[in-house]
């Protein structure tokens, strides 16, 4: 194994990309964009028929380095997400070089009532979207390490310095990840490097409830005018990739100002 020296780069060929949540919509626009560049992607999902999964691997562009492919785990779950480790391992060589973690759920819960945000929402979505996260990183770690060139994207959001979002137990759910991924920059370094992406409001089904209308209202307050799509985040996450390779314990923010 040989370091890199983490100058840039226009393509992926020959680079595995592991990315949870990844029949979902952010999850699914990244692995897109990483597949034109020539990374094989493995889309890890929780739920689903296999017909869907092979109907999201069907809209990646083929590439030279094998075949892309998906594995059934579950985050919260460290004995399936180890199993994951291993079938990637088994069939990539035994290194991945990219880990996105965009699996995650929440629910809208107001941050003035207290009663709606209950005992049972915050364990299940600490349980999620901070220690499954974590869960990831850590049977993935050994594949990132033997790449000697290792990348962790975390799907952040700007709830993690905000405090604003879609309830309290999310907002810090991703401060602890935005934390401890600058904690594991530090410690997984010289070979793997750590960025979250933070999104504000994106155009998708993440947050039930929310619609066409929350969109509209938000996109008014922020300075861009627009909400963000799902390519706008892939995009970030692709830059990490690619133009952003001397970044590590960072967060990239992706908001149409929206924290301002």
């Amino acid at each position: 194994m040989s370091l890199s020296d983490f100058a840039p780069t226009d393509r992926l060929d020959g680079r595995v990309a592991v990315i949870t949540g990844g029949t979902g919509a952010i999850g699914l626009a990244t692995a897109l964009r990483l597949a034109r560049l020539g990374a094989r992607c493995v889309l890890v999902h929780r739920s689903g028929t296999p017909d869907a999964t092979l109907a999201a691997l069907a809209t990646l562009p083929a590439v030279a380095g094998g075949a892309h492919f998906g594995l059934r785990a579950d985050i919260t779950d460290s004995a399936s997400l180890q199993a994951a480790a291993a079938a990637v391992a088994a069939q990539c060589g035994g290194v991945a070089h990219i880990l996105v973690n965009s699996a995650g759920h929440t629910k809208a819960v107001p941050a003035g009532d207290l009663e709606g945000l209950t005992d049972e929402l915050i364990d299940d979505i600490l349980r999620v979207n901070f220690r499954g996260v974590f869960a990831t990183i850590r049977a993935f770690a050994p594949l990132l390490k033997a790449s000697g060139d290792g990348l962790v994207v975390n799907i952040s959001s700007i709830a993690g310095f905000t405090g604003s979002g879609s309830n309290l137990a999310y907002s810090a759910a991703k401060a602890g990840i935005d934390v401890v991924g600058d904690a594991l920059a530090r410690a997984l370094a010289p070979t793997v490097r750590v960025i979250s992406v933070s999104p504000g409001v994106v155009d998708s089904s993440f947050v039930p409830g929310r619609g066409a209308d929350f969109n509209a209202k938000a996109a008014a307050t922020m300075p861009l005018r627009r909400v963000g799509t799902v390519d706008d985040v892939a995009a970030a996450v692709q830059a990490c990739a690619t133009t952003l390779r001397y970044a590590t314990g960072t967060r990239i923010v992706v908001d149409g100002g929206r924290h301002l």
